[in-house]
């Protein structure tokens, strides 16, 4: 059989012939499927990008708190020290008072003097407090007096100092503040009691 005479669903179809179009519900299909990996690429980089946010913070917050470390590292070493150099002023005031004058006051000046250096080089220095109006984040106030040449609230004795580790308060300075004068006209001074009419 030649091939004209063959029917035609026996011939083989011609190499350019096109496809036939998908019916409409396919390219329906296609587009939601194409919206739908839109929506899930999306939202992955959304989630990409805030994964990638907070491991930035993370890693800024981790540096943050290391740099802190660093700067107190002494500060637990420096409160266990502090009363050792309490007891050295201690004992230079009452070698003072006593008029000794001796190389082991001087040696134990020396000590101390030593103490505190090494203290400063780590950022620890003494709270100033005498002569120096009452705050209570630095000062804690274990009595007052009155001092006739003090403004009131003025520290005019340190009974132990306070100490500071860079910008942190180690350890607040017990002081004495001067009172408010009493006056003699409001009857509150001390002898002086109104009469009774």
């Amino acid at each position: 059989m030649t091939e004209q005479m063959r029917p035609e669903a026996e011939r083989p179809a011609a190499p350019d012939a096109v496809e036939p179009t998908p019916p409409e519900s396919d390219v329906y299909n296609w587009q939601q499927r194409a919206e739908k990996a839109e929506r899930q690429r999306d939202e992955y980089l959304s989630l990409l990008k805030q994964s990638q946010a907070d491991y930035e913070n993370a890693h800024q917050r981790h540096r943050r708190e290391r740099e802190l470390e660093q700067k107190y590292r002494g500060e637990k070493l420096a409160l266990d020290l502090l009363p050792a150099l309490d007891n050295l002023d201690r004992a230079l005031a009452a070698a003072k008072e006593a008029g000794d004058d001796s190389p082991l006051c001087h040696g134990v000046a020396l000590v101390r003097h030593q103490l505190m250096d090494a203290l400063r080089k780590h950022g620890i220095m003494p709270i100033e407090a005498l002569g120096q109006p009452f705050d209570p984040h630095l000062h804690e106030a274990l009595a007052s007096r009155e001092v006739p040449d003090q403004a009131p609230d003025t520290i005019v004795e340190v009974a132990e100092p306070g100490y500071r580790i860079h910008d942190r308060v180690l350890r607040v300075a017990k002081v004495i503040v001067a009172a408010r004068p009493t006056s003699a006209s409001d009857g509150t001074a001390q002898g002086n009691s109104q009469p009774s009419p």
